[in-house]
């Protein structure tokens, strides 16, 4: 993982990207943000984020499309996911963690944390 760790936020809703960027930037995490799909995939290919929080309403795709779709794009070893959806079931893929909406901004912040807390000890255990 980098010095700082960076997300990169995938969300229509220029509100919704606006909100993350300023509150995750206050916590020293670095930020990409993008509007569509494709966009995203060329950013994570040549940024390679930590982390995704990706909006399922950007695609009518179903869930395992749009990962599947998104990695193909992207071309890279894909990152943890946050999905932010209306779906209530948690997602087959380990990597992969559904945020519902509607949904409160400090707890998704949260599970950000949480989630890059998780991945910095892993970076730092011995092989």
């Amino acid at each position: 993982m980098h010095a700082s760790p960076s997300v990169l936020i995938v969300d229509r809703s220029e509100e919704t990207r606006e909100v993350l960027e300023t509150a995750l930037e206050k916590r020293g995490i670095r930020t990409l943000c993008a509007a569509r799909i494709h966009r995203a995939a060329e950013m994570a290919r040549a940024q390679q984020p930590d982390l995704i929080v990706l909006d399922l309403e950007l695609d009518r795709s179903n869930l395992g499309q749009v990962c599947a779709k998104f990695q193909a794009e992207a071309d890279c070893q894909q990152p943890p996911m946050v999905l932010l959806g209306s779906m209530q079931k948690a997602p087959a893929n380990p990597h992969c963690e559904i945020v519902a909406k509607p949904y409160h901004y400090g707890l998704l912040i949260r599970k950000i944390e949480e989630i890059l807390e998780t991945l910095n000890r892993d970076s730092r255990k011995p092989a």
